[in-house]
Parts: structure tokens; C-alpha cells; sequence
């Protein structure tokens, strides 16, 4: 299935149904009152999250979404029934924002989720309603109201724990098939991934996490150049960042360090707190040097970066230090598990204070 992450629909929910007017019409009964009902609601737009979709390709065929319209009001007072609410499943991570405004109305983050896009029409009103001591024979009644219309952007952001950052050939698919049971396209030339790919690490005993593999960005992506940056929005809700180096660029000519500090300011450029995220430093295909010549190599990165940060070297071939990363990420995500639970609690025991609500 082709992977799609972005959608623009319009939705639209039932009208209200109008009210009626009627009058008794019954035998031996010759000056009736009124008797025209109600209309019915219109009905809703729901968005629901579903954990079994993965792409928001089935949108770019079906891009109006219509709940029902109530019903009209009839005589003998009967009342128009309700329309019946429509309910769009969409898969979890997606984010649902307003064209016409720009305003973001929600995501949706967990499986059965229901997010309320699209509010139907109010119901009119009958003429029983306006029946008075002076007004015997109302003859007017109310229409029901519109249902809300909405143009909407979809935008699925994938959810995952780790996130995979690199130029083109960085070595990110390798390194997801060797950690996870993902299955990525691998090949030797730049921008052989061409949609983020999600893997699980199976670390045993009940724990894992999930790692999201992006398309390599260039330079000049932030004015749209390659692939990279379209997509950089699945790695806002990871809560870390491996930046991938190919420590042994089959050009002797690349520059690594300009490489690195290129794809920083292209991060930065994005915006977002995506910059200030944590990020680890990641040296690939170390198998393809000798151990001398890559130490020569890391120290020389390391120092004209200045890098401060964790930094691990991996080879997806090998399978050399790939283990202790995971361990690490392993770890790194457990203790933030452990940390922001702490706070939630302290949040949820903390006495009410008037003065900040």
C-alpha cells in the first residue's frame, strides 16, 4: 500500500431539519390547533483513531465527507429523527488541522479515539411551540440550522521513540533492518528510502520500542531540495534522535564535519523545538575501515565538532556495537519513562491554587 501522509478533505455535517406547520384535521374536532413536530439534529463528522491504518491514501479518492441531514418535523406532532453521525476512521498519529484558519484542532493518539471535526445542524422548530393564549393558529415555525463545513488538512506524524536523522546513504535503513524485523529498501545510491519506515526493537523480557527511519536530508532542504524535510515532521514526537555519520563516504572528497553541521542548520531552519531535541551522535560502517584509521577518523570528528553528546559507532553489516545501542536507547528511554511519571504525579498530588487558574 502506498505510504501517504498527508490529505486535504472537507467535511460537512446534516443540517438541522425544519420545523413543521400543521394543524388537526379530525373528525367532530372543526377548529384543530397546531400540531407540526420538531425537526430532527443534523448529524456529526468524527475523526476515530485506528491502529490497523498506517496511510491516509484512501483520502485522495474520497475527499468530501457528509454526515446525514435531519429530518423535517411533521404533523400529529411527530419529530424529525436525528441524522446519523458519520465516523471516519484514520490512523493513529494523525493531526487534524483547519485550512481556512490554519489553527490545529487536535491529534489523534490512541486507538478509538473520537475527535469531533464537524458539528451538525440544530433542529427547527414545530408551530406547537407557538402556541399562545392570543395565538391560537401560529403559523410560522423555525428552519434548522446549518451543519458545520470545514476544510481540513490531515497530517499523519508517525509515533515512535527513536528517531533516525542522516544525509542520503547515512546508512539509517541498514540500521533499522539489523535492530528491528522492518524490511527497508537498501541500496548504494542516495535516497533509496522514499517514505519513513517504522521498526520495532524486541529487547526481551516484555520490553521494546519503536524506531523511525526518514528519508536522507540535503542541503538546501529547507527551501524544498530533496525529500528529507518533508518529512522531518514523524520525528517531532520522538523523544530522541540518532544522527547518523558515514564515518567512510566511498568519496574521499565529502566533508564529514560540513556534512554534519549542514544537516543541523537545515534541522534548525525546520523550526520547532525538533532542534533542541536530544540527539545522539551515530558512526556508521565502521567495517569498512581499519580500527587505527576509523579511531583517526572519530577523533578528528569529534574534535572539530566540538561534540559534547553520547557517540556510538555501528556497523549494520557486522552487527558490531549495534547491541549496546539498543541497550542504551534501551535504558535512556526507560529511565525518561520513570522521570516524567514522576512529574505527572507531583502535577496530579499538588494542592489547587486559585490565583493560577
Amino acid at each position: 500500500m502506498r505510504f501517504v501522509d498527508e490529505a486535504i478533505i472537507k467535511v460537512e455535517a446534516g443540517d438541522g431539519g425544519n420545523g413543521c406547520v400543521s394543524f388537526r384535521r379530525e373528525k367532530y374536532i372543526p377548529k384543530g390547533g397546531p400540531d407540526g413536530g420538531d425537526g430532527g439534529d443534523g448529524g456529526h463528522v468524527f475523526l476515530v483513531g485506528d491502529e490497523g491504518l498506517n496511510t491516509l491514501v484512501d483520502f485522495r479518492h474520497k475527499r468530501l465527507l457528509r454526515a446525514e441531514r435531519g429530518q423535517n418535523g411533521m404533523s400529529r406532532q411527530m419529530y424529525g429523527r436525528k441524522g446519523a453521525s458519520l465516523y471516519v476512521r484514520v490512523p493513529v498519529g494523525t493531526r487534524v488541522r483547519d485550512l481556512d484558519t490554519d489553527e490545529v484542532i487536535g491529534e489523534i493518539l490512541t486507538e478509538g479515539q473520537e475527535m469531533l471535526v464537524a458539528q451538525g445542524g440544530k433542529h427547527g422548530l414545530g408551530n406547537i411551540h407557538f402556541k399562545s393564549s392570543t395565538n391560537r393558529a401560529p403559523r410560522q415555525a423555525t428552519s434548522g440550522t446549518p451543519g458545520e463545513r470545514r476544510n481540513l488538512c490531515l497530517e499523519l506524524i508517525v509515533l515512535a521513540d527513536v528517531g533516525l536523522l542522516g544525509m542520503p546513504n547515512a546508512g539509517k535503513s541498514s540500521l533499522i533492518a539489523k535492530m528491528s524485523h522492518a524490511r527497508p529498501k537498501v541500496a548504494d545510491y542516495p535516497f533509496t528510502t522514499l517514505y519513513p519506515n517504522l521498526g520495532v526493537v524486541d529487547m526481551g523480557q516484555g520490553c521494546s520500542f519503536v524506531i523511525a527511519d526518514i528519508p536522507g536530508v540535503i542541503a538546501g532542504a529547507a527551501e524544498g531540495a530533496g525529500l528529507g524535510l518533508q518529512f522531518l515532521k514523524h520525528l517531532s514526537r520522538t523523544r530522541l534522535v540518532l544522527h547518523l555519520v558515514d564515518i567512510a563516504p566511498m568519496d574521499e572528497r565529502v566533508n564529514t564535519v560540513e556534512e554534519v553541521r549542514q544537516l543541523v542548520s537545515e534541522v534548525e531552519k525546520y523550526g520547532g523545538d525538533l532542534a533542541d531535541r536530544e540527539r545522539w551522535l551515530v558512526l556508521t560502517k565502521k567495517d569498512l575501515l581499519l580500527d587505527e584509521e576509523f579511531w583517526e577518523r572519530k577523533e578528528k570528528l569529534l574534535q572539530e565538532l566540538g561534540w559534547q553528546g553520547p557517540v556510538f559507532a555501528v556497523s549494520s553489516v557486522s552487527g558490531e556495537g549495534v547491541d549496546a545501542l539498543a541497550q542504551a536507547l534501551m535504558q535512556c528511554l526507560e529511565t525518561r519513562a520513570v522521570e516524567e511519571k514522576s512529574v505527572a504525579d507531583e502535577a496530579s498530588e499538588a494542592p489547587y491554587d486559585p490565583t493560577q487558574s
